[in-house]
C-alpha cells in the first residue's frame, strides 16, 4: 500500500518579477511538495531555482520581488498574508551567499540572534548554539568573528544559524558551494541526519549530485523561462530523460552520465546507477576482475614528477616563469594566513590551486594581483618585482575573478560592467564595443545588456565578472570558484574558454574544491594547507597519493573514485572509464568464446553455453 502524505508547499500559477528586468524570473509555475519529502530542485543558470526557494519563507514578496500572480501556501499560511517573522519558524533557508544573511560580528550571536528573536530560555539557546556547533563541526570558532573566517567556514556558521532554529522545511541553495571537498562530505552527512530524523521537509538546491543521490526522493526540473519540465522518481527520470536534461545544461550525476554513454553502446545496466555503490555493483557484473589494470599507484609514483615544494614547480628552463612566489609569508589578525610559500608558475601553463578551507588559497591570489601588498622581491611577474609594477599597468598583465562576483561590480548595466575596464584605458568606442558585444553573446548575457548587475541570478554574475576580466585580454587570468553558481552547460563552456586561452599561451590560474575540474582540464596542481604549500605536481601524481588528498580535505572525483574500486588506478575521467569499460567488457565476452574454440579443436567436443 502506497503511503499518502500530506501537502505541506503548494504553489499555483506563480509568476514572479523583478523590478528592472522584463521577463519574469517564475512563469505560471504549479508545484505541489509533500510532508517529509526530500526533493531536488535542478535548472539552467536564471531558471529561477533560488527565487522558488524565497518565495517559501515569504522574503518575495515581503522583501524583494513582486508576485504577479499565482500564490504560495506553506503549511497551509498563504505567504502574500503571513509575516517573513512567522514563516521563518516553519521555513529555513540557507542562502547561496551566506554573507547576505550575517548581522552580528561573532560565530556564538549570529546562531544565538533567531534564538533571541523567538525568546528562548538562555538554557535552551544554550543547548541549541552548541548542538548546532557540534553538527557542523564548527565548535572551536565559537567565539571567532565572522569577518575572520573563510568561505566555506561562513557557509557553516549560517547552516548552523538555520539548524538552532529547528524549522519544519529545510530548504538548501547549494549548501556547499563554498565548501571543500571533505566539509561537501561532512554536509551531506548532516543532510542525511536531518532526512533520518523523519522531522523535516528538504528542498535541496545542489549540483554534486553523485553523494547525495541516495538522500533524494524526488527530482524537479525547472526550464529556463521558470517553469516545471520534469517531475519525478530519480532514477526513472535519468533513465529516460538524461539527454532532454544535457540539452538543458543541468547538472547531472556522473556515474547516471556514465551509465548513459555506455547504454549508447549497447549495454544494459540494471539497476540504472544514481550512486557509486549502484555503478560499482551494476559495472562488475559486465567486467572481469581487477587483473586488467594498466598501471598501479606504485608506477603512477614512480613515473610522474612529484616536485617538493619548497623547490618550485615544473622545470621550464628555457623560459623565466609567469608567476614566481619568493619564500612569502603573511599575517593577519593574529593568525600565520602564509607559510614560507615557494612556487613558480611556468608561463602557459594551466594551474588548479586546491585545499581546504581557509588554507590560504585566496590569500595567496590576492598577493599575485596587488590587492594585498607582498615584500619587495617576494613576488616576480613576468620577471618583474611586482611591488615596482605601477597598479594600472599591472591590472593590464593580471586579470582577477574574485571568490564572490558582487565584490567587483560598479556599473548599473552589465554591458558598462564589461566596458568599464576597456573605456578607463581610453579605447574608442567602436572598439570597446567590438570586444563588449562578442563577450556578452558568448556568455548568455546580450539579454540582460541592460539589466543591473546585482538582480542578475548567481550564475549570471558569476558569467558577467569572467566576461568583464576577459574583456581586458591580459595573459595571466586568475579565477577564484569560476564555476561556483553555474549550471553544467556554462561551467564546460567557461573552461572550455580557458583551457582555449590556455592553448593560445595565457597563464590560467584557477582556484577551485571541484576535483573533476582538476582531472580533466589542470596541467598542474598545487595544494595547500594551513598556509603552507603541501603539493605541487601533477594531478595523476596527487590523486595517486591517497594520504596526502585525505590530509588536505580534498577528495578524488567521483568517477575516479568508481575506477579505483573496479581496480583501475590510473583512471580520472569519464572518457578514460568508458574506453576502459568498453575494452575490458569486450575481452570478457570473448574469452568464453575463445575457450570453446580452443575446446573444440582438441576434440573434447564441449557446447558452447
Amino acid at each position: 500500500m502506497t503511503e499518502t502524505r500530506t501537502a505541506l508547499i503548494e504553489i499555483e500559477d506563480l509568476t514572479v518579477k523583478y523590478p528592472g528586468r522584463r521577463a519574469p524570473a517564475l512563469e505560471r509555475l504549479q508545484l505541489e511538495l509533500r510532508a517529509g519529502e526530500t526533493v531536488l530542485l535542478l535548472g539552467p543558470s536564471g531558471s529561477g531555482k533560488s527565487t522558488l526557494a524565497l518565495t517559501l519563507n515569504g522574503l518575495i514578496p515581503h522583501s524583494v520581488g513582486k508576485v504577479q500572480s499565482g500564490r504560495v501556501r506553506v503549511a497551509g499560511l498563504d505567504t502574500r498574508q503571513t509575516t517573513v517573522a512567522t514563516l521563518a519558524q516553519r521555513v529555513g533557508l540557507l542562502f547561496q551567499d551566506p554573507e547576505a544573511q550575517f548581522v552580528m560580528f561573532t560565530v556564538e550571536d549570529e546562531i544565538a540572534f533567531g534564538l533571541e528573536n523567538l525568546c528562548f530560555s538562555p538554557e535552551e539557546m544554550e543547548r541549541r548554539i552548541s548542538e548546532s556547533l557540534r553538527l557542523v563541526g564548527l565548535t572551536e570558532l565559537r567565539y571567532r568573528r565572522v569577518e575572520q573566517l573563510s568561505g566555506g567556514e561562513k557557509q557553516r556558521v549560517a547552516l548552523a544559524a538555520l539548524l538552532a532554529l529547528e524549522p519544519e522545511i529545510l530548504v538548501f541553495d547549494e549548501p556547499t558551494a563554498n565548501l571543500d571537498p571533505q566539509g561537501t562530505q561532512e554536509v551531506f552527512a548532516l543532510l542525511r541526519r536531518c532526512k533520518e530524523a523523519g522531522r523535516y521537509t528538504i528542498v535541496l538546491i545542489e549540483h554534486r549530485l553523485d553523494e547525495l543521490m541516495d538522500l533524494v526522493e524526488r527530482m524537479v526540473v525547472l526550464g529556463k523561462r521558470g517553469e516545471v519540465v520534469a517531475d519525478g522518481e530519480p532514477r526513472e527520470l535519468l533513465r529516460s530523460q538524461l539527454g532532454t536534461l544535457e540539452e538543458l545544461g543541468v547538472w547531472v550525476p556522473q556515474v547516471a552520465r556514465l551509465a548513459h554513454a555506455l547504454q549508447q553502446q549497447g549495454w544494459s545496466l540494471e539497476p540504472f546507477p544514481l550512486t557509486l555503490a549502484e555503478a560499482e555493483a551494476v559495472l562488475k557484473k559486465r567486467l572481469p576482475g581487477p587483473s586488467h589494470q594498466v598501471q598501479s599507484v606504485a608506477s603512477l609514483q614512480e613515473t610522474e614528477r612529484q616536485p617538493d615544494p619548497p623547490s618550485g614547480g615544473p622545470e621550464h628552463p628555457q623560459r623565466e616563469p609567469a608567476i614566481e612566489v619568493r619564500s612569502l609569508s603573511y599575517q593577519s589578525g593574529g593568525r600565520q594566513v602564509l607559510r614560507d610559500i615557494r612556487l613558480a608558475i611556468p608561463r602557459g601553463a594551466f594551474l588548479a590551486l586546491v585545499g581546504s578551507n581557509g588554507a590560504g588559497k585566496t590569500t595567496l591570489a590576492q598577493h599575485l594581483v596587488g590587492i594585498l601588498q607582498p615584500p619587495r622581491d617576494c613576488i616576480r611577474l613576468l620577471g618583474r618585482d611586482i611591488t615596482t609594477i605601477p597598479a594600472r599597468e599591472l591590472t593590464r598583465h593580471v586579470g582577477y575573478v574574485f571568490q564572490n562576483p558582487e565584490h567587483q561590480f560598479i556599473t548599473e548595466a552589465v554591458e558598462d560592467e564589461v566596458a568599464y575596464g576597456l573605456r578607463v584605458m581610453g579605447l574608442p568606442a567602436p572598439e570597446v564595443e567590438a570586444r563588449t558585444r562578442p563577450l556578452l553573446e558568448r556568455f548568455g548575457l546580450l539579454p540582460l545588456a541592460r539589466a543591473n548587475p546585482f538582480t542578475l541570478s548567481h550564475g549570471e554574475k558569476r558569467r558577467l565578472s569572467v566576461a568583464t576580466m576577459l574583456a581586458m585580454g591580459q595573459e595571466i587570468l586568475i579565477l577564484d570558484e569560476p564555476t561556483f553558481g553555474q549550471d553544467e552547460y556554462n561551467a564546460t563552456a567557461l573552461l572550455e574558454l580557458l583551457w582555449q586561452l590556455h592553448s593560445e599561451g595565457r597563464t590560467v590560474v584557477v582556484i577551485t574544491h571541484d576535483m573533476s575540474l582538476v582531472a580533466t582540464y589542470a596541467q598542474y596542481v598545487a595544494v595547500m594547507k594551513n598556509g603552507r604549500l603541501l603539493f605541487y605536481g601533477t594531478p595523476a601524481a596527487l590523486f595517486a597519493r591517497e594520504e596526502l588528498v585525505a590530509e588536505a580535505r580534498l577528495a578524488l572525483p567521483p568517477l575516479a573514485q568508481l575506477a579505483r574500486r573496479l581496480g583501475w588506478s590510473d583512471l580520472l575521467t569519464l572518457e578514460e572509464l568508458r574506453e576502459r569499460c568498453l575494452q575490458d567488457g569486450a575481452e570478457a565476452a570473448l574469452k568464453p568464446l575463445a575457450g570453446s574454440e580452443g575446446a573444440a579443436s582438441a576434440g573434447e567436443g564441449r557446447a558452447c553455453k
